[in-house]
C-alpha cells in the first residue's frame, strides 16, 4: 500500500492531459482576429478519470469574431449562454456540469437586475437544481460594445472509479 507521501510524489510526475476546446460553428479562434489574441476558447484537462473544462471569458461574439446584439443586454446575455452551451456540447457535456461562473458586467448598477432575471430564466430552462457557484463583477470588457462576459468551469467523470 502506498503512503500519502508516495501518492503525492506520483501526482507530481503524472502528466496532466490538456487540449484546447473549440467550436468553429459558434466562435472563431482568438488567433484569427485582425489583431490576434493569445488564448484558447477553453481548455480541457483530463485528470485521473475527472475532466475539468476551463472556459475562457465568453461574450456575444459570432463565428466570425464579430460582436452581435450591440446595445441589447438581454440578447447579448442569451448569445453568451448559447456560445458557452455550444462549447460545452463540443466536449460532451451540458450546463449541468458547470460548477462555477464568473460574470463580468460593464455596468453592474444598470444591468444586474436584467442579468439576474435572465440567468434565473436560463437555469430554469436547463432544469438545473444545484446552481453553480458564481461571482458578479463590474469590469471594463475587451470591447466597448460588449455588456456581459462569462467564464465558466465544468467538471465531470470520464470513467468510473475502480475499487
Amino acid at each position: 500500500m502506498n503512503s500519502f507521501a508516495d501518492i503525492l510524489e506520483g501526482i507530481g510526475k503524472a502528466p496532466i492531459q490538456m487540449k484546447a476546446m473549440t467550436n468553429l460553428k459558434t466562435l472563431n479562434e482568438a488567433y484569427d482576429y485582425e489583431k490576434p489574441s493569445s488564448f484558447s476558447r477553453g481548455v480541457r484537462i483530463d485528470l485521473n478519470g475527472v475532466t475539468i473544462l476551463l472556459i475562457s471569458g465568453t461574450a456575444s461574439i459570432d463565428e466570425n469574431g464579430v460582436s452581435v446584439h450591440i446595445g441589447d443586454f438581454d440578447a447579448q446575455l442569451r448569445r453568451t449562454y448559447d456560445n458557452i452551451t455550444r462549447l460545452l456540447e463540443s466536449e460532451g457535456c451540458t450546463w449541468h456540469n458547470i460548477v462555477r461562473t464568473s460574470c463580468y458586467l460593464r455596468d453592474i448598477d444598470r444591468d444586474y437586475d436584467a442579468f439576474n432575471i435572465g440567468r434565473t430564466k436560463f437555469f430554469k430552462e436547463q432544469g438545473i437544481e444545484v446552481l453553480p457557484a458564481s461571482t458578479g463583477i463590474q469590469a471594463h470588457l475587451c470591447r466597448p460594445e460588449l455588456l456581459i462576459e462569462i467564464e465558466a468551469i465544468a467538471m465531470f467523470r470520464t470513467k468510473t472509479d475502480e475499487k
